[in-house]
């Protein structure tokens, strides 16, 4: 790759960045690319829009990358980049093939905005390869850890509460229970903020081991004591007891595709054998992705893209920005994608005080 001091002496804070986004999009990510293009331009950065993830690397598919791009995107959904689940590290040939890439662009370093496995890419490349790379922290499940917060996660939390919302006024009118499928994969934090915010009678999360006839005996206890309707906020993520994950397909990282799964039609039916109750069920799926990001989102994503140019400024590399308490912090690419962050048991255990019978 380029260098800056290639470029002469007297233009050493000048440097040419690759900028990307990775994996599900989520609302915020558009502002966190343009926090990056505003403060990198403070520093004189030159851009390069890499599309389509790390694919768009692997193939040198790029897009122009400047203040006119960005100046007015904060407000949109998704991502202006394109994104893909593109594992270089899967397929023969496309590590090398992504870095002679980043040579013929001359690009300098790499910001990268995703999730664990987008991040994890990232880390690889540092570690393994010396790539300058700095990680943005995106994902509506909130997993990732070494961050409290990341953008995306209330932006689908407020989608699905208002969700949860429309579907109890129809479950008091028709007597019903009605089933709120979410997603979040390996956490639950969407499907517990949602259910705690929409007074869900019941939550299940990837956490804690489902147990159908608790649940179901809850609802039955919830009906003669009077109340006739109910709400379950279930993750998609959640074991459930007749599945075997090896029918099932997996993506680029591993990962089961959850879209075959049908966890809230799963449920529904079984309460309504259980307890003889009528119960429909609502998939949310990609609903929670789009849509226009929360203020919180938007303020979140512009610090955390601003604190990344500073980083690629500083040649900090192999570090993420991070958000603990109300601080903007560096931390290890390492630190986010070891381990995803879960609801913790004693969290689980606490809300479970508001399921009253």
């Amino acid at each position: 790759m380029a260098t800056a001091a290639k470029r002469g002496k007297e233009e050493k804070d000048d440097m040419r960045v690759a900028v990307l986004t990775g994996g599900g999009d989520c609302p915020g990510l558009n502002a966190a690319i343009r926090g990056v293009v505003l403060r990198g331009l403070d520093h004189r950065f030159e851009f390069v829009g890499i599309e389509e993830g790390w694919r768009g690397l692997v193939e040198c598919i790029t897009t122009p990358l400047d203040l006119d791009r960005v100046e007015e995107i904060i407000s949109q959904g998704g991502t202006i980049l394109g994104s893909s689940r593109t594992n270089p590290f899967k397929e023969k040939g496309d590590v090398q093939r992504l870095l002679q890439n980043l040579r013929d662009l001359g690009c300098d370093a790499i910001v990268a905005l995703g999730g664990e496995d987008t991040l994890g890419v990232a880390k690889r490349l540092y570690d393994e390869l010396q790539v300058p790379a700095v990680g943005v922290p995106k994902t509506m499940d909130n997993d990732l850890s070494g961050t409290d917060y990341t953008f995306g996660f209330d932006s689908a939390v407020s989608v699905a509460v208002d969700a949860a919302d429309r579907l109890l006024d129809t479950a008091r009118s028709h007597r019903r229970i009605m089933v709120l499928e979410v997603m979040g994969r390996h956490a639950g934090w969407v499907a517990l903020q949602t259910g705690i915010a929409a007074g869900a009678d019941w939550i299940l999360i990837p956490e804690v081991p489902v147990d159908l006839d608790e649940m179901c005996a809850h609802l039955v206890a919830l009906r003669e004591r009077g109340k006739r309707y109910g709400l379950v906020v279930a993750s998609e993520g959640i074991e459930l007891p007749q599945v075997d994950a090896e029918h099932y397909a997996v993506d680029a990282f591993g990962h089961v595709t959850l879209k075959e799964r049908h966890v809230g039609e799963f449920l529904a039916s079984e309460i309504e054998r259980q307890t003889g109750m009528e119960t429909r069920s609502v998939t949310l799926g990609h609903v929670m992705r789009g849509g226009s990001p929360t203020a919180f989102d938007r303020v979140l994503a512009t610090r955390v893209g601003i604190f990344a140019a500073d980083l690629v400024h500083q040649r900090d590399f192999g570090k993420m920005a991070a958000i603990h308490g109300t601080k903007i912090e560096a931390v290890d690419l390492k630190a986010a994608v070891t381990d995803p962050k879960t609801v913790p048991p004693e969290l689980y255990g606490t809300v479970k005080t508001l399921f009253r019978r």
